[in-house]
């Protein structure tokens, strides 16, 4: 068993009280800082959709937590903001780039998973009539890592980290939803496991732009913490749908669809028949990341940091096979 480091009093909740919220919301007792003015640099791919394109780093207090892409999509009547960053104060400056843009109310925020890079900035944002949106199983996958991801939060940002609290979903996608902006519908698609077992995709129909998640990576290393035959699977199933643009969770504010998403499939698949390799030939888990996909050690950022991850959550999965 894994020590998970302590949390400091103020941000205790214990997780049973969560869920017991159900779909409400999750707080841990915490002022909220003032975001100091700052506003992240959106990049309008599409008409009314803005991205920021995040820098591929990990957290630390130079980057205030904003490791991820985050989405804002501004409709007649309303404006949707899809994931949130690492931090509150991420999701604080986000918010200020959403008001530099447009005057539009927030209606709704949309988590594409549960990873900490896309969500714990959702108490920036919390205030009534307000609507948080996420997957059915993304309530239970980010309580049970709360503690860990608020924690982590505390020791690699310190000061910077202050305020962040973890907001659950009150609007969960079973299967699918259309979301309303006021002339422009939103289409939520929940997924089966892949990435994670609770991603989400949104399709704004009005420009043919998809907002897809941790289930597309462009030039950061994908990180695998579902399935990855499943993840395999979803990228043949979703290259069959035409769009005009993908929005991916870590890359540049949009790519071509599906061609976007070709060196992701390459390293997945590389990943999987290597694994498979070493299980032929009966070799222990603990090769497997010396092993696996080490022909493409330069071709993605942060291979170092989550490549061994891959190869370690590859090996648990297809022994089973």
């Amino acid at each position: 068993m894994v020590n998970l480091p302590r949390l400091h009093r103020r941000h205790l909740l214990t997780l049973g009280a969560a869920l017991a919220l159900g779909s409400g919301r999750c707080a841990w007792a915490q002022a909220e800082p003032a975001s100091a003015g700052h506003a992240l640099a959106l990049e309008t791919v599409a008409p009314g959709v803005h991205v920021f394109r995040a820098p591929y780093e990990l957290i630390a207090p130079s980057n205030d937590g904003a490791i991820a892409n985050m989405t804002l999509i501004v409709g007649d009547d309303a404006a949707a903001v899809i994931d949130t960053g690492n931090s509150y104060r991420a999701g604080a400056f986000m918010r200020d780039a959403m008001r530099v843009v447009t005057d539009k109310p927030l209606r709704y925020v949309i988590n594409t998973h549960m990873h900490p890079d896309h969500t714990l900035g959702n108490a920036a944002f919390a205030a009534d009539g307000v609507r948080f949106v996420a997957h059915h199983k993304m309530p239970r996958a980010l309580s049970l890592r709360a503690e860990t991801y608020l924690a982590q939060v505390e020791r690699l940002l310190g000061p910077a980290g202050e305020g962040t609290r973890i907001v659950l979903p009150d609007l969960l996608v079973e299967d699918r939803l259309t979301l309303d902006l006021g002339g422009r519908p939103l289409e939520l698609r929940a997924h089966p496991t892949a990435h994670t077992d609770n991603d989400l995709t949104i399709f704004d129909s009005t420009t043919g732009t998809w907002v897809m998640g941790d289930l597309l990576f462009v030039g950061h290393i994908p990180t695998l913490d579902g399935s990855l035959n499943g993840w395999l699977t979803l990228l043949d199933r979703l290259a069959q749908d035409s769009v005009a643009r993908a929005v991916p969770g870590h890359g540049p504010a949009s790519v071509a669809w599906p061609q976007g998403a070709e060196a992701e499939r390459r390293y997945l698949a590389a990943l999987r028949r290597d694994i498979r390799q070493l299980l032929d030939a009966g070799r222990p888990m603990s090769e497997a990341p010396a092993h696996a996909v080490v022909s493409e050690r330069d071709d993605w950022a942060l291979f170092a940091e989550f490549n061994a991850r891959n190869a370690i959550a590859a090996y648990h999965e297809l022994e089973w096979e």
